[in-house]
């Protein structure tokens, strides 16, 4: 393969992996223990 098909792959694929942590943390399990701190200060 060429290295620039290799680095295109390798860059897709950080990206796709950095969403997909993202999107567990924000979503996931990990995400229970998020606090908001705009709600916090509501009146």
């Amino acid at each position: 393969m060429e290295s620039a098909t290799l680095l295109s792959i390798f860059i897709g694929g950080l990206l796709l992996g950095i969403t997909g942590y993202s999107l567990y943390t924000a979503f996931g399990p990990v995400s229970k223990e998020l606090r908001d701190p705009f709600e916090e200060h509501e009146d």
